[in-house]
């Protein structure tokens, strides 16, 4: 991976960003709380080194602290989701029967019911909660593609020789699960978090921005993209920033996941030229 030319350009943006999230606070004299009364939408400058809004809070501090929620959020987002889809998918595949069925109607279920709307009807009465309780409710709606595809895999991983000699040894069904069938299965579901985090990312931007994700005094890329949209022209310090960061993310986490397809791809290659 790490020859992969987008690889590292992938994984260099994430790191910078990262970084900026976390140490960009200590760089700067300003928190994103602070006002300066003598500086109102005040173009870039020493003092402001993205400017300032419409109130006089620095861009620069409010833009890398919407950063830093908006990555807390998404990594919690997708380890959650990609746990939960891991669990449901490779029960179902190994026990099979009524568990598979049972467990394959949970995931039907929640496939088709409109997640938007879920998500819009639900987060005004999971404020008071934070915003865990809104990367909690977001996870709870991105798991069920993961569930599908892990079944499937655990369909053809449960009668290969080293899980039905564990079966035969009497190994529990969790534990073969556990110490078998998921670390074959790591590749994919480390490709599918790193997916699910720009898409996490995404959905926590474009519900802060409709006012459903991160609320007041906090902010995050959503919501500071909604406050500059309506002056993109006349202030774009207040718009492009952050949304230039979403943009660099968005591309870093494609070009990782990207490379990441590649190898598995290459990999299943070479399993069947071994068959």
């Amino acid at each position: 991976m790490l020859r992969s030319p987008r690889a590292l350009t992938g994984l260099a943006l994430i790191a910078g960003l990262f970084l900026l999230a976390y140490a960009g606070p200590r760089l700067t004299g300003w928190s994103y709380t602070d006002i300066d009364y003598t500086a109102l939408r005040a173009a870039p400058s020493a003092d402001h080194w993205m400017g300032t809004s419409r109130i006089g809070q620095d861009v620069f501090a409010q833009t890398v602290r919407g950063l830093q929620k908006s990555l807390l959020i998404g990594a919690l987002v997708a380890l959650v989701s990609t746990a939960l889809g891991a669990a449901f998918g490779a029960c179902a595949g190994y026990f099979g029967g009524w568990v598979d069925r049972v467990l394959m109607f949970v995931v039907d279920l929640m496939l088709v019911i409109p997640g938007f709307l879920l998500l819009v009807l639900l987060a005004p009465r999971l404020r008071g909660l934070g915003w865990p309780a809104f990367a909690g409710l977001l996870a709870a709606l991105g798991w069920m593609i993961t569930a599908r595809a892990v079944r499937i895999m655990t369909l053809s991983l449960r009668e290969r020789p080293f899980v039905a000699a564990a079966r035969h040894m009497g190994v529990s069904p969790f534990r073969i699960i556990v110490r078998h069938v998921l670390p074959h299965l790591a590749s994919f579901l480390i490709t599918d978090a790193t997916v699910a985090v720009a898409a996490a990312v995404i959905g926590e931007t474009g519900l802060s921005y409709f006012g459903f994700g991160v609320q007041p005094p906090d902010v995050s890329l959503g919501t500071l993209i909604a406050s500059g949209t309506d002056v993109a022209l006349t202030c774009p310090w207040m718009f492009f920033f952050p949304a230039g960061l979403l943009l660099l993310f968005v591309l870093a986490v494609h070009l990782v996941g990207d490379a990441l397809r590649d190898i598995l791809d290459l990999g299943s290659d070479r399993a069947e030229a071994l068959r």
